[in-house]
């Protein structure tokens, strides 16, 4: 999905911005693209959700206006929420509260909004409005001007709290049971002192979003008494100057790093597609948590990754030793940027981020059929590649990184 925006920002000009789209909807657990969290309801007109939400506020990061020159970079952020959602016949009222959990700006957000929805034929409508209160310290954080970067013609200013306003529609077309575009408009009214600030353009703020979604169906609920199994994935690997797709292609496969730092997974997936028409192809889901080992050149550290995965066997000898190769698709947060990604990053003069893209290529073998074992045929070992990418600066979800890290890796992967 690609998104444009106003930036908010004085001579800022207009952000583009890609955006990998997730839609994810399980019992309890849901992926919104830039938001995933647990749900609860109480019957069919009320929710409760927790959650973890990208804010999509920051600084450019390849053009600096004239504006913003000499000041603090402002980084996005991740803020946990709650909300509550009431639906009605017409449509559904929601209120949420979030707070930042990465310690940038140390700010909460109020919202209160409601929405409906219409559908004539292939076309679905859901226009809506919302109302933000936000507070001091957030405001401040991305639109303030501390005395250290006054200038001439850039005073030093604190907005300060403020309640903004903003109205939208979006939209869906299914063009088929599967493919849906998708596309949207919003307006948004800042704050009084937020447009007053001097690095800020006192106007409405537009932005507009349109994309491609392939729909994937879930098979069929089963009987308890014939549940899917987990999947259980550990492994281990070390970091590589190669980049992924001469990897992928077995043009380089070289471990021999100075910095020789390795990494540690334990991962847990579910397959929710399976055989579809009888074809060798299987989707599933993996969360993973990662530690990175860095060899004294940096603390240790954790990285939580979450992806879906596509597998295909259907290659002419599986039959005798099945042969599966796999690509994953999703998101990674690092508790600490990972040594050979900072590293890499200060080399070249860019920025950073803990949240990024993760890619998981795999090529693995049956165990089972290996060594004869039917009980061991769900059993596998194999090569991948564990990658954070920044997706060549082009998505600000991931603060317009360019560049990332590779880590090749051998695992063993079994049901259970």
């Amino acid at each position: 999905m690609s998104r444009f925006e106003q930036s908010p920002y004085r001579g800022g000009g207009v952000r583009i911005d890609l955006l990998p789209l997730y839609l994810y909807e399980g019992e309890r657990v849901y992926l919104h693209t830039y938001r995933a969290g647990l749900k609860f309801d109480f019957g069919s007109d009320r929710r409760v959700a927790a959650f973890l939400s990208h804010r999509f506020e920051s600084f450019p990061v390849e053009r600096i206006p004239g504006s913003l020159a000499g000041m603090t970079t402002r980084v996005p952020e991740t803020d946990f929420g709650l909300s509550y959602e009431q639906r009605f016949e017409w449509g559904n009222v929601f209120g949420e509260v979030l707070r930042d959990a990465s310690h940038n700006s140390g700010g909460t957000e109020w919202r209160l909004g409601a929405g409906t929805e219409r559908r004539r034929g292939r076309l679905k409508l859901a226009p809506y409005l919302m109302l933000a209160a936000r507070n001091a310290r957030l405001n401040d954080y991305y639109y303030g001007v501390s005395p250290s970067e006054a200038t001439a013609d850039r005073p030093a200013y604190h907005p300060g709290a403020g309640v903004n306003g903003t109205v939208g529609l979006n939209a869906r077309y299914d063009l088929t049971d599967t493919w849906h575009f998708l596309a949207g408009v919003s307006a948004t009214l800042w704050a009084s002192g937020v447009r007053k600030s001097p690095i800020v353009e006192d106007r409405v703020q537009l932005a507009a979003f349109g994309g491609l979604a392939y729909e994937f169906t879930p098979t069929p609920i089963r009987d308890d008494r014939d549940r899917v199994p987990l999947t259980f994935k550990v492994l281990h690997g070390r970091s590589t100057n190669c980049n992924l797709l001469p990897i992928m292609e077995l043009r380089c496969r070289s471990i021999n790093t100075d910095d020789r730092t390795t990494v540690d997974s334990f991962e847990v997936g579910r397959p929710f597609i399976e055989t579809p028409n009888g074809w060798p192809v299987m989707i599933a889901w993996y969360a993973g948590l990662l530690r990175h080992q860095e060899r004294g050149l940096q603390p240790d550290s954790w990285q939580l990754n979450g992806y879906l995965k596509a597998f295909y066997w259907g290659f002419p000898w599986s039959g005798r030793v099945r042969t599966r190769i796999g690509f994953g698709w999703g998101l990674s947060y690092a508790q600490r940027v990972p040594f050979v990604e900072a590293r890499d990053q200060a080399m070249r003069g860019r920025n950073t981020s803990k949240l990024l893209q993760y890619l998981d290529p795999t090529v693995d073998l049956s165990v089972g059929d290996l060594i004869g074992s039917r009980e061991l045929r769900e059993t596998y070992i194999g090569l991948g590649v564990s990658h954070r990418s920044g997706i060549f600066g082009m998505a600000q979800i991931v603060d317009n990184v360019n560049g990332g890290s590779n880590y090749i890796y051998t695992y063993v992967e079994w049901r259970m």
